[in-house]
């Protein structure tokens, strides 16, 4: 079977705010979208907007027993069933699968630190490292930051209690949990899923993380495609889930099928100059791409990869008119790809767009490209 899989519902929250209006103004606007450069300094970050979170987790204790990255997905995937019109429906949910993709947890940060003053004057480094991550650490708390959480959390909050599965680790991430979940409605699996993931930006943790590996941008925000050599990403917190239907499914249950999420492609190159490109040109083909309105990036701005890119779409499609998510909300690494098709499908359905390719780069490895057309 190759049935249509439509989205019919969004939720969306970022810098840019909450909600498909908020984020389509974004998307038009030439203004840089809202950054923090002070609490991090010198790394910028693009915070996540003031929440009222009663309005989708409405129990206090279930708020205070996440952190914000859960608080985020969990009400992002509230707004998306709010917007699909199941919010209510006990028996749709207990049937709804479930697909996340998100990074881990915050870490013990004093642990942290005194590890790393320690290394420092370790006589041996690997074998001091290894015995205090095995004694200083508590399992408890690394279990309570298990990826897989969320969909825990969305299951308890929103009684989404269908199978569900977690995606973890980059970019990639994101882009095989929507594969896998269009690839599960468009075969006759199931019916229905819930797809996407969160980030939480604002966390000391990550960022030493991502500077350790020299991926991060300083100071200031500056386009994507303009970071030059230097390049580096700004990580945005984010959230973004979609809900997936069968148009068969959708239809008989009276929703609006708001876009076709009609191909879902991944790669993962070994880099090499060259090898961007290359891969674009044969996601391009496998998605089947023709000539789109918009092309929407996830590029990092990670040199000297986003310059390939941008010069590769600019030879594989001139007129579509390209916009870097980095631009609107930031970089939120496993939300690239879901928020990145969640901005798409509003295109479409507010903006009229006939044809909508999602390109996913990651700062380190794995390729993907999304197209949605018209339901």
């Amino acid at each position: 079977m190759n049935r249509a899989v439509v989205v019919t519902g969004l939720g969306l929250v970022s810098c840019a705010g909450e909600g498909v209006a908020a984020h389509l103004a974004a998307l038009d606007a030439q203004a840089a979208p809202h950054t923090d450069t002070e609490t991090f300094t010198p790394y910028p970050v693009h915070p996540a907007p003031a929440i009222a979170w009663d309005g989708q987790i409405p129990k206090r204790s279930d708020q205070r027993q996440m952190e914000a990255w859960q608080r985020l997905g969990v009400y992002a995937a509230g707004l998306a069933l709010d917007a699909a019109g199941v919010k209510d429906d006990a028996g749709f949910k207990q049937a709804l699968h479930l697909v996340v993709a998100a990074g881990g947890g915050e870490r013990d940060y004093a642990v942290d630190g005194t590890i790393l003053t320690g290394l420092r004057e370790a006589a041996d480094p690997g074998a001091y490292l290894n015995e205090r991550l095995q004694n200083d650490l508590r399992p408890t708390l690394f279990l309570a930051q298990l990826s897989n959480l969320l969909a825990g959390n969305i299951a308890i909050v929103h009684g989404v209690t269908g199978a569900s599965r977690t995606f973890m680790g980059e970019e990639s991430a994101g882009v095989d949990a929507l594969r896998i979940a269009q690839a599960r409605v468009a075969s006759g699996q199931i019916d229905a899923i819930l797809v996407g993931g969160s980030y939480s930006a604002e966390r000391p943790d990550v960022l030493v993380i991502h500077e350790m590996g020299g991926y991060l941008a300083r100071d200031s925000f500056s386009p994507v495609f303009q970071r030059g050599d230097t390049g580096g990403f700004i990580l945005g917190s984010c959230a973004a889930f979609l809900m997936l239907e069968s148009a068969a499914h959708a239809s008989a249950r009276g929703a609006r099928a708001l876009a076709r999420l009609d191909a879902v492609a991944s790669d993962r190159t070994r880099r090499a100059p060259g090898s961007v490109a290359a891969s674009l040109d044969g996601l391009w083909r496998q998605a089947g791409i023709a000539a789109p309105d918009h092309i929407l990036s996830g590029a990092t701005g990670v040199a000297p990869i986003t310059a390939e890119e941008r010069d590769a779409l600019g030879r594989i499609a001139p007129k579509a008119r390209l916009r870097a998510l980095g631009d609107v909300i930031g970089h939120g690494l496993e939300v690239a790809a879901p928020f990145g098709a969640a901005l798409a499908a509003a295109l479409v359905a507010d903006a009229g767009a006939r044809e909508v390719a999602v390109t996913v780069i990651g700062h380190r490895r794995g390729e993907g490209v999304l197209r949605l057309v018209p339901a």
